[in-house]
């Protein structure tokens, strides 16, 4: 099984990966994602359908890592380590869930109008995507990791489904003024998981 892009340390990889995910990410300017074909795909990036497999198994594969780093790139960028408890990183979360949506989009909220077939699998890659930073941050504390996996589930789909709604609200405020409100969305969520208890003053 090809290892995930957040563990990849030879730069070949990285360099064939930026490669993919950037001829994707061009071909879907101009085209929906389900007219773009993996051979579409090895031709914009220049290179062979069999160097594609040995990365991705599939476009939605492909997707998936598209999202996850754009989305991780921007945790990054916020210099974002969540620890299952810190509100503030909760924050930078739900942040960097409306920026990439934002992004993603290009700012059209229309633009789901044209990628029907794209916005269920944008979801599952951007749900997926702020799963895995939760289960990580949660890992450090007692919780089972059946209780984790539930827990992180949940929150993640709250966090999009919160920020998708602002997106798609007409005239939306700047996403800094909804942050605090749908923290108190998602950190009862995390509390009733694992047990915390945290003052008003921490979220908000």
């Amino acid at each position: 099984m090809p290892i995930s892009d957040c563990e990849v340390r030879d730069p070949r990889i990285r360099r064939t990966r930026q490669l993919l995910q950037g001829a994707l990410r061009e071909l879907m300017q101009t085209r929906n994602f389900d007219e773009i074909s993996v051979q579409d795909i090895t031709d914009a990036a220049t290179v062979n359908r069999a160097t594609f497999y040995d990365h991705y198994t599939d476009k939605f594969a492909l997707l998936d890592a598209m999202v996850g780093g754009g989305f991780h790139k921007l945790l990054h960028e916020r210099n974002v380590s969540f620890d299952g408890t810190c509100p503030s990183a909760a924050a930078s979360i739900i942040l960097a869930t409306c920026d990439y949506l934002t992004e993603s989009h290009g700012g059209d909220r229309a633009a789901c109008t044209r990628q029907n077939a794209f916005e269920p699998l944008m979801e599952s890659a951007m749900t997926g995507a702020i799963r895995r930073v939760l289960i990580n941050g949660l890992s450090k504390g007692s919780a089972s990791s059946a209780s984790i996996e539930m827990i992180a589930t949940t929150a993640s789909w709250a966090i999009y489904g919160a920020a998708k709604q602002w997106f798609y609200t007409p005239d939306h405020v700047a996403a800094e003024k909804i942050v605090s409100g749908i923290l108190r969305l998602v950190m009862p969520i995390l509390e009733a998981g694992l047990g915390l208890e945290l003052s008003d003053e921490a979220v908000g």
